[in-house]
Order: structure tokens, then C-alpha cells, then sequence
């Protein structure tokens, strides 16, 4: 099944957080670039000193003790938050169709 789902990831592109239960380390905002078999290719970035470090690593399934993604985020702070009353009236959806249109 973690075959499958990550196989998925890969297509869909999207960024992960990858733990290597064999080295007790996160991968943090990865890619999965590639699946063959029980090797999955991933790329990220580290910062070190004022330096980023692009990195490529082929990991092996069975390493993998878990795979998270981030599915949502609001700002802290004081932010106000758009919600659907403050968009403008042109990007309204409305519910039932307008009865104008039924009386022709």
C-alpha cells in the first residue's frame, strides 16, 4: 500500500516529509522524482551557514517509517482572513439560477 501511495505523490508532484526509521532523520520538503521497485528517488533542499545544498537521494522502501504532507496552512498573527462575503460580486457563485433567464 506505501507503494502505491507514494507512487501517487510522484505523479501529483506534491511535497513531502519523508522519516528514514534506519537513520532516525527527516527529509524535509521533498519531491518524489521517480519509483522503480523498492527504490524511490527524492530531491530537496537544506540550508547550511547561509549556504542551500540541493540534494538527490535513492531511498529504499522498506527505510521509509513515514510520509506526511502538509494539506493546509493560515498565517499567525494579527491577518484578516479573506472569506467568501469579501470577494468581489463578479466571483460570486450563486446557488439556483437566476428566475430572468427561465422566462424567455
Amino acid at each position: 500500500m506505501l507503494h502505491r501511495k507514494i507512487n501517487q505523490i510522484c505523479s501529483d508532484g506534491r511535497e513531502v516529509w519523508i522519516f528514514l526509521r534506519d537513520q532516525q532523520r527527516w527529509i524535509e520538503r521533498a519531491r518524489v522524482l521517480d519509483v522503480e521497485g523498492d527504490l524511490i528517488t527524492v530531491r530537496y533542499e537544506t540550508e547550511e551557514e547561509e549556504e542551500v545544498c540541493s540534494w538527490e537521494e535513492m531511498i529504499r522502501l522498506e527505510s521509509i517509517g513515514s510520509i506526511t504532507q502538509k494539506l493546509a496552512s493560515v498565517p499567525k498573527g494579527d491577518v484578516d482572513i479573506l472569506v467568501s462575503d469579501d470577494c468581489p460580486e463578479a466571483e460570486h457563485i450563486t446557488k439556483y439560477p437566476s428566475s430572468d433567464s427561465s422566462s424567455d
